[in-house]
C-alpha cells in the first residue's frame, strides 16, 4: 500500500525495477569498456613493436596479437550493442511524414546497397497519414532492418520498401529476395543474444523491436527459405482532420 492508502501500480513498479537493472547493467558495461580500451591500445603498440621483425617467433607473435585485437574489437562492438539495447528510451514523439523519413533513410543507405548489388524499389503511398515518431530512433531501427536485408542477399538482389495505410494503422513492408529464414531461426530471432551470424551480438533485432514497440507498434516477419523475407512494421496512425470532421457530421445527422 502507498502512503495515501492506494495500491501502487504494478506496471510502475516493474518499470522502476527494469530501469534500475538497465542502469546497473549499463554501468557495468561502461566499467568493462575502460580496461578493454587500455588492452586494445597496448595490443596496437605491441603490434607496432613487432611488425618489422624478421624473426619467425616474433612474426608468430604478431599474428597472435592480431587475433587479440580482433577479439577486443568484437567485445567493444558487443558492449556498444548491449548499451543500446539496455538503455531506457524516452522518445520525443512528433507528428511526422513517415514517407519522408523513409525516403531520407533510403537515400542514406543507397550507396551501401549499391555496393552489394542490391536494388532498392520504393512504393510509398502518397496518401499516408502522419504518425507520431521519434525520427532518430526510428531511423536506427529501419537501418538495422535494411542491413539485415542486404546481408541476406550476398549475391545481390532486390529490396522493395512499401508503405500502406488502413483505418488506424500505417504499415511499412520491407521485402527482400534473399536466402530466407528457416522456422527455427524465425521463432527465436527477436530474442536477445540469439544470432546465426558469426560474431553477431544477437541484439540488433531485439533493439529494433523495442524501438517499434515504444512507438506503440509491432514488427512481424514472414519468410521462405530460398525465396526471401518480408518484415512488416505496423504503427498507429494519427487521425486525419477531415475524417474526424466527417465523423462529427455523421453523428450530428443521426
Amino acid at each position: 500500500m502507498s502512503s495515501d492508502g492506494q495500491q501502487s501500480d504494478p506496471y510502475e513498479k516493474l518499470l522502476a525495477q527494469y530501469t534500475e537493472m538497465a542502469r546497473l547493467a549499463g554501468a557495468l558495461a561502461h566499467e568493462i569498456k575502460n580496461p578493454l580500451s587500455t588492452i586494445r591500445l597496448n595490443m596496437e603498440l605491441l603490434a607496432e613493436d613487432l611488425e618489422d621483425s624478421p624473426e619467425p617467433v616474433q612474426r608468430r607473435a604478431v599474428k597472435r596479437v592480431d587475433v587479440m585485437k580482433r577479439e577486443c574489437q568484437r567485445l567493444q562492438d558487443l558492449l556498444d550493442d548491449f548499451l543500446n539495447f539496455a538503455k531506457v528510451r524516452r522518445l520525443n514523439l512528433q507528428p511526422t511524414d513517415l514517407n519522408a523519413e523513409i525516403d531520407e533513410t533510403l537515400d542514406f543507405f543507397e550507396p551501401e546497397a549499391a555496393a552489394g548489388d542490391v536494388e532498392i524499389v520504393r512504393y510509398l503511398d502518397p496518401n499516408l497519414p502522419r504518425v507520431l515518431l521519434d525520427a532518430e530512433s526510428f531511423r536506427s531501427a529501419l537501418i538495422n532492418l535494411l542491413l539485415n536485408a542486404k546481408q541476406a542477399m550476398p549475391k545481390g538482389g532486390q529490396l522493395v520498401v512499401r508503405t500502406a495505410a488502413s483505418a488506424d494503422t500505417v504499415t511499412v513492408h520491407l521485402i527482400d529476395t534473399g536466402v530466407g529464414i528457416d522456422e527455427q531461426t524465425a521463432a527465436h530471432m527477436f530474442e536477445a543474444f540469439y544470432s546465426t551470424k558469426p560474431g553477431g551480438s544477437g541484439l540488433g533485432l531485439p533493439t529494433t523491436t523495442k524501438i517499434i514497440e515504444a512507438h506503440g507498434g509491432q514488427i512481424l516477419v514472414h519468410s521462405e527459405v530460398g525465396r526471401g523475407t518480408q518484415f512488416t512494421i505496423e504503427l498507429p496512425a494519427l487521425r486525419r482532420l477531415g475524417s474526424s470532421a466527417g465523423a462529427s457530421a455523421v453523428a450530428a445527422a443521426d
